[in-house]
């Protein structure tokens, strides 16, 4: 009778233990340092604003947030380190144009698209349409005209995205031809632009602005669906007659496929709140950034949004996506 009452009190102290553990909280997030992985260099949009909100975050989440610059391969290079990090505390902050583009840039993807997972649109980077301040054409229409009269004469930077193939699209169909010179580093595609050894750039203005500043590079139109709060008096392209080379620098974060759900919102809830924060906000717009925060069903909705209009021109081209 004794025995039996041991092995019963035993039973019931482990049945309490089993209760207390499954009622102890689940461990916060983040209880270590978050690391941004960004698939362009320093001095880049998508660069300026994750090291903007990392700083914010770092204080609200009581951890280092650090960003880290992965350029390389049109920003396969960072997707792939992102989704070999073997913690999770490491997020992608990203051009959404870029990934987008990537199944008709490659023959073959070296990762699967399903494994990104979106957790927040932060914004769109102002891009500026950009030409040499020594170029004789004032214009897109000018410089446009000169390229159909002499083909193959002026060179275009070409940084990878679906901006790329918006353009190869509208060469194709205005009988336009331009020379295309791949750079990796967008920085370096502004200063050659500034050097006249190209003609035209597409890039975020967070990249020209000091060379149109100091007066070595001219802004001719940006290519978002509405002018940029910080550039008032400079057009659109859509404005200018020219829709087909519209595009919104769409950026924001990434986790890997399988993050819970309840930190995807986590997430998303307080970098909303930090760009919502008014000197973020007119910091942001400041540095070339159309502020438009947004949850992670907003954030899809945009991507998809932008892959539709890809397909288009990618029927258009021939182009078919790998898989």
């Amino acid at each position: 009778m004794v025995r039996w009452t041991r092995q019963i009190a035993v039973i019931a102290i482990s049945c309490l233990g089993l209760g207390f553990a499954a009622a102890s909280p689940a461990q916060a997030w983040p209880d270590q340092l978050v690391r941004f992985l960004v698939p362009l260099g320093p001095g880049s949009g998508a660069d300026i604003n994750a090291r903007m909100i990392a700083e914010h975050l770092s204080k609200q989440w009581g951890q280092p947030v650090v960003v880290e610059n992965r350029p390389g391969a049109g920003g396969i290079v960072a997707i792939k380190a992102l989704l070999s990090a073997n913690d999770d505390h490491t997020l992608l902050f990203a051009p959404a144009s870029s990934i987008a583009a990537h199944p008709y840039l490659h023959d073959t993807l070296p990762y699967d698209p399903g494994d990104l997972e979106p957790i927040v649109q932060v914004s769109n980077t102002v891009v500026s349409v950009t030409m040499p301040a020594a170029s004789p054409y004032k214009t897109l229409d000018a410089f446009f005209e000169a390229a159909r009269k002499d083909p193959g004469k002026l060179n275009r930077a070409s940084t990878t995205g679906i901006s790329d193939i918006l353009m190869d699209g509208f060469m194709k169909k205005n009988n336009i031809e331009l020379n295309r010179v791949p750079y990796k580093n967008p920085v370096q595609a502004i200063n050659d632009l500034a050097e006249n050894r190209i003609q035209l750039y597409s890039s975020a203005y967070a990249i020209s602005r000091t060379q149109i500043e100091a007066g070595r590079v001219r802004i001719i139109a940006v290519t978002n669906s509405e002018r940029a709060p910080s550039l008032p008096n400079v057009p659109t392209v859509t404005e200018l007659g020219y829709p087909g080379l519209a595009l919104d620098g769409l950026v924001g974060i990434y986790g890997k496929r399988g993050i819970p759900q309840e930190r995807v919102e986590t997430i998303a809830a307080d970098v909303i709140a930090v760009v919502k924060d008014k000197g973020v906000h007119q910091n942001l717009e400041q540095t070339g950034q159309l502020v438009s925060p947004g949850g992670p069903k907003q954030f899809k909705a945009s991507i998809e949004e932008q892959k539709e209009m890809l397909i288009e021109t990618a029927k258009f081209l021939g182009l078919k996506a790998a898989k």
